[in-house]
């Protein structure tokens, strides 16, 4: 009698590449594409708000150590530089409610994709700032930017007002 090696081996199991088959399919099952787009939204805004919270002394109130190191610590590494950045008590202040707001509207996947390019900028500045903290400042862009690209997923705000403005999408 002759058996059909694609459904069975000799041995009763099924041939390597159907294991390999529904292994792939429980693997995708545990990483639903909304589930690691969420993680991923968490994953960059951790940074960013834990970096936040320390430049704040009160509600819009800056500490003195956020505005001493864009003062006097931290330096735009560029051609023929490294420099001061202008403005330090502004660029504290944006820097400082950029880690707070961008991360808060990136966990709600609310404007996700403008979040995620905010944070994408800052991180780019955070690169010029501190060059050789490039494999984590690389992990953040690729992060944001795959963000950008695939958006925020089910289990956010943008997809429940999309939804509600367009319910046929």
């Amino acid at each position: 009698m002759i058996t059909d090696q694609r459904v069975t081996a000799a041995n009763g199991l099924p041939p390597l590449g159907l294991l390999i088959d529904k292994a792939n399919h429980l693997v995708q099952m545990l990483a639903a594409p909304s589930l690691a787009q969420l993680v991923l939204r968490v994953a960059l805004a951790v940074p960013f708000w834990r970096s936040g919270m320390l430049k704040w002394g009160g509600f819009l109130k800056l500490n003195d150590t956020a505005v001493t190191l864009f003062s006097d610590e931290f330096m735009l590494h560029l051609p023929g530089g490294p420099y001061h950045f202008p403005a330090p008590t502004v660029m504290a202040f944006l820097s400082g409610s950029g880690e707070i707001g961008l991360p808060i509207l990136l966990v709600l996947g609310l404007g996700t994709r403008f979040a995620a390019l905010g944070l994408l900028f800052m991180t780019v500045i955070v690169e010029l700032t501190v060059p050789d903290g490039w494999p984590i400042h690389l992990t953040w862009a690729s992060m944001a930017l795959g963000i950008m690209a695939y958006g925020p997923g089910r289990v956010a705000l943008d997809h429940l007002l999309g939804h509600a403005v367009s319910p046929g999408r």
